[in-house]
């Protein structure tokens, strides 16, 4: 824990005994930097992570002030244990849900897509326009797999300081996470093979279960700790599991991340089993709190992970980029079936993503963004608290910018959506989170919307429906 870290826990700790009450002003930091004895960086910093936890509130040239508390809410239960593997079903509704994103009289809080307000939108522009125009000829034609070099490189670098050491000819560049992953288990499955996953789990990999012919067997997630080990060593004792899918940090729909602890446990717990582990980390980058956690594969001395990610849920989510880092062994396969798929990826996107980030923007908009998200996920959290039935039960998430809802058992979300959707409001029902259709009385909401009278308006009319 760093030093700001812990100036931070001390003034929530002084804040929880009322030493500074509700609604007052914390002393600046050149005060609270000379009280405990730090330096005014430290101390800034130390109100930067107390805003983004939702503690303290920046009203400009006045100062911190302390926010009121949230409701103590409970959080969503864990789903049962999977009596066995089962193909995919009722994932028909996805496509209308994210066509909503783009339908200017529906609010939409369903589809994991933040705002372009979340988005370093001017700095990209400015990158395109510069690689447009000093590498147009390039920009016209095809960068086959395994991509641009430039974004190979960059990527490397990346997994370097998240302790994945990774040479460039290991990264191949993709169209999204979500092609990576498929990509991946077409490397290491078959038609009619099982995949564990965690439950409840991304509409998305369900889609691409099914298109390859799998079978999904949930495993219990539990939404403070992550997937169940004593629930995966049971599955993997019974049935063939021939891969196993985890988004390992802030996973989506529930936003928990495993502890390195559980980390290190599950990959541990797949290698005896030899079982081949496709680690999602598109939401790494956006913990709410604190430091970017490590990925599973910073622990991968085998090549038993294949680890996906992409810009989509930090940069754009039009530049389609996508990357994985593949085992040695899968390396030349991984890259003929992503020609296969789609021939290569926008060569400007590869080369504009590269320039960013080797630039630096990266890192400086990190720092921005994830004090926003956090604000935005206490902000819906707090709404949800006050205008939603007193049963409900609301996730904590560590990361990313959703929210989980459990409502009153009687409340059906796959009724809901379409009395919702008639009165212009879009959110994520919960059965298109599993493969069997469970969580009927769960949604997923997205935080990461600009806040107006509309999104207000929304969770009223939502609230009213329940």
């Amino acid at each position: 824990m760093t030093l700001y870290q812990r100036l931070a826990d001390t003034l929530q700790e002084l804040i929880r005994e009322q030493a500074y009450p509700v609604g007052s002003r914390l002393p600046g930091v050149r005060m609270l930097a000379a009280q405990h004895q730090v330096s005014v960086s430290t101390a800034v910093n130390a109100c930067r992570e107390l805003e983004q936890r939702g503690v303290l509130e920046a009203r400009s040239r006045s100062g911190y002030y302390v926010c009121p508390p949230l409701a103590e809410l409970e959080p969503p239960r864990v789903a049962r244990a999977s009596r066995r593997p089962r193909r995919i079903t009722g994932q028909e509704r996805v496509l209308q849900i994210l066509q909503n994103v783009n339908n200017p009289a529906i609010v939409n809080l369903g589809a994991a897509v933040p705002a372009p307000e979340y988005m370093p939108v001017a700095t990209m522009e400015k990158v395109f326009h510069g690689v447009l125009r000093e590498q147009r000829r390039r920009c016209v034609g095809y960068e086959f797999p395994p991509g641009a070099p430039e974004l190979c490189t960059q990527i490397a670098r990346r997994m370097a300081a998240l302790q994945c050491p990774t040479r460039p000819e290991q990264v191949l560049v993709t169209n999204s996470c979500q092609e990576s992953v498929a990509i991946a288990l077409k490397l290491v499955t078959q038609p009619g093979d099982t995949v564990a996953i965690e439950s409840p789990t991304y509409y998305g990999l369900l889609q691409v279960i099914e298109s390859l012919g799998l079978k999904a067997l949930e495993i219990p997630t539990d939404p403070e700790t992550g997937i169940s080990l004593d629930a995966l060593t049971l599955a993997l004792e019974r049935w063939k599991v021939s891969a196993c899918v985890v988004v390992s940090n802030f996973s989506n729909p529930l936003g928990v991340c495993l502890s390195d602890e559980r980390k290190q446990a599950l990959l541990a717990l797949l290698a005896r089993h030899r079982v081949p582990l496709v680690e999602d980390d598109i939401y790494g980058d956006l913990p709410l709190t604190g430091r970017r956690p490590r990925p599973i594969k910073s622990w991968d001395s085998t090549g038993q992970v294949f680890y996906c990610s992409s810009s989509s849920k930090t940069l754009s989510a039009g530049l389609r980029v996508g990357w994985m880092v593949t085992p040695d062994a899968y390396t030349e396969k991984a890259r003929y079936l992503q020609f296969i798929n789609t021939v290569s990826v926008s060569t400007p996107s590869q080369l504009a993503l590269a320039r960013y980030l080797e630039r630096g923007h990266y890192d400086r908009y990190l720092r921005q963004v994830c004090g926003e998200h956090a604000r935005s996920v206490a902000r819906m959290t707090e709404r949800v608290t006050q205008l939603f039935p007193a049963e409900t039960r609301v996730s904590r998430p560590a990361g990313g910018f959703v929210l989980w809802l459990e409502l009153p058992g009687d409340i059906d979300t796959s009724e809901l959506i379409e009395q919702a959707q008639e009165q212009g409001v879009s959110f994520a029902p919960g059965a298109l989170f599993s493969a069997t259709g469970k969580f009927t009385n769960c949604l997923r909401l997205n935080c990461a919307v600009k806040w107006d009278n509309r999104v207000e308006q929304a969770l009223i009319t939502l609230s009213r429906l329940c």
